[in-house]
């Protein structure tokens, strides 16, 4: 599918590099989480020994012909809902033609013309700014077997052929390599939040392509390359980056990009070709005359909508209407479905939404992304959470200390957040005269800052404020000590 046909009047320019628009577009391969193949009663299960799930119809065998899965028709669907596609009510499947020694039949079975998903969009944040790219289609279609390579030989392994495909295809809408990132990562939450893929990179479960290409503003769509079969967001970043690198030095020394099909190197780091890139002239696509049109009707369509779970764009847009949190922070929450059930449970728990939020998306995802796990293995509980929270929101605990709390309920040493205050000796400073007299000694103490905020340095008040909080052993109320300090040295 070549997206870089699309028209792009109106589409916004990105940030150049080396005064060059970086244009990218992506075709990215969803297996689809059916128990069985597209076509056929063979299992799709990952890691079976070689050749042991492939029935007669994915050895193309004489005789056998091809049997939808409504299961993969179903999911289909629901990625239409999610994007706000138009569901076609009449698909048609196509043969794309092209011989491989992994594809026993001399073609795949896949949809051209009359895709069963037609337009939608995927909107997402780079940072704090949001995107939006348009989808041109997402259509069915089977996967391949897989070449094996050891030494001197080659084999076959046709296990995954007729593995249920959805095919994701994108308008030329990204204009950088953060974008696109962004992008397949946002792509990746939907599939995976409303279970028709289990996302699993590593297995080929979510594939992508990235269709790249150059040119100075202004002027017309250069030549792309398609970087194929990307699957991990490291690597992606890493081929996207090279591949702009490299069409720019090639314009720059005078020679012309050629369409082609590359490969990305984790190891050089580079990307090579590895064939000329294909039109679709060139698969012969003919409607296949073994499979009749697919007709999904208007109330299928909402019985699978019924079903839905709330996405992740409308809960993202209840957390700013309901908890009034920022959009960004609401985003960030709705990473992923287990992420945005914590917060509801610290929420529904008495935790204040905002500080709930700041805690989960500060001090709990250092530590995850520390520790590479996820929310789901936390060793901190929602509950716990929000009683940590609500002990901040109360005064009982003071924020500073608040992460000695939360580190002993991380490693186990404490499992209740008022045991661990009290055998800390956590609670806050309420002995006026001891805070006054902890403030006279800094202040005696530290001419210099003094001295520096009568003479309207604010920044040596903090100074100040630091050297109270550390003589308190953190107990001290911070916005207090700041008020009583100001007091002090009117």
């Amino acid at each position: 599918m070549n997206t870089f046909e699309a028209q792009q009047q109106g589409r916004p320019t990105g940030p150049l590099v080396r005064g060059y628009e970086v244009i990218i577009g992506f075709e990215t391969h969803a297996q689809l989480s059916t128990a069985s193949k597209i076509f056929s009663r063979a299992s799709t299960a990952f890691g079976a020994e070689p050749n042991t799930q492939a029935c007669a119809v994915d050895l193309a065998l004489p005789g056998t012909l091809p049997v939808m899965n409504k299961g993969a028709v179903e999911r289909a669907i629901k990625l239409g809902l999610a994007l706000g596609s138009h569901i076609a009510p009449r698909s048609v499947f196509a043969r794309k033609n092209y011989f491989y020694p992994d594809l026993p039949k001399g073609y795949q079975i896949s949809q051209f013309e009359i895709p069963v998903v037609q337009g939608g969009s995927v909107t997402f944040f780079v940072g704090e700014e949001q995107k939006t790219v348009r989808l041109v289609r997402a259509h069915l279609e089977e996967d391949a077997g897989k070449s094996v390579h050891e030494g001197s030989h080659s084999g076959i392994d046709l296990n995954r052929a007729g593995t249920p495909l959805l095919e994701i295809v994108t308008e030329p809408d990204m204009r950088s390599t953060a974008e696109a990132v962004a992008y397949a990562k946002e792509l990746h939450k939907i599939v995976t939040w409303i279970g028709i893929c289990d996302g699993n990179m590593q297995e080929g479960s979510f594939r992508c392509d990235a269709n790249v290409s150059v040119r100075r503003p202004g002027e017309k769509l250069g030549t792309r390359r398609e970087i194929k079969n990307l699957n991990s967001f490291k690597f992606m970043q890493q081929a996207i980056d090279y591949e702009i690198r490299w069409q720019i030095d090639e314009i720059e020394d005078g020679r012309k990009i050629e369409q082609a099909t590359v490969l990305f190197d984790p190891d050089t780091g580079e990307t090579r070709a590895m064939r000329a890139k294909e039109d679709s002239a060139d698969y012969r696509y003919f409607p296949d005359p073994d499979l009749p049109p697919l007709v999904i009707a208007a109330d299928w369509i909402e019985r699978v909508k019924a079903g839905m779970p709330e996405l992740p764009r409308a809960m993202a847009e209840r957390y700013v209407r309901e908890h009034g949190l920022s959009e960004y922070d609401a985003a960030q929450l709705t990473q992923s479905a287990a992420l945005a059930g914590y917060f509801d449970q610290a929420v529904k728990a008495g935790a204040t939404p905002k500080l709930a939020s700041n805690w989960i998306t500060g001090e709990m995802a250092r530590r995850l992304n520390a520790a590479e796990i996820g929310i789901e293995a936390a060793p901190v509980k929602a509950q716990q959470l929000a009683q940590l929270v609500k002990r901040i929101a109360d005064g009982t605990l003071p924020n500073n200390a608040a992460r000695q709390v939360f580190e002993a309920l991380w490693t186990g040493e404490g499992s209740d957040v008022d045991e661990i205050i009290e055998a800390k000796d956590l609670k806050p400073m309420n002995d006026t005269g001891a805070l006054d007299k902890i403030l006279d000694e800094v202040i005696a103490k530290n001419a210099k800052n003094v001295e520096e905020y009568r003479g309207g340095k604010e920044k040596a008040l903090n100074a100040l404020v630091g050297q109270v909080m550390k003589a308190s052993g953190g107990k001290a109320n911070p916005a207090q000590v700041t008020e009583l300090l100001k007091a002090k040295l009117a």
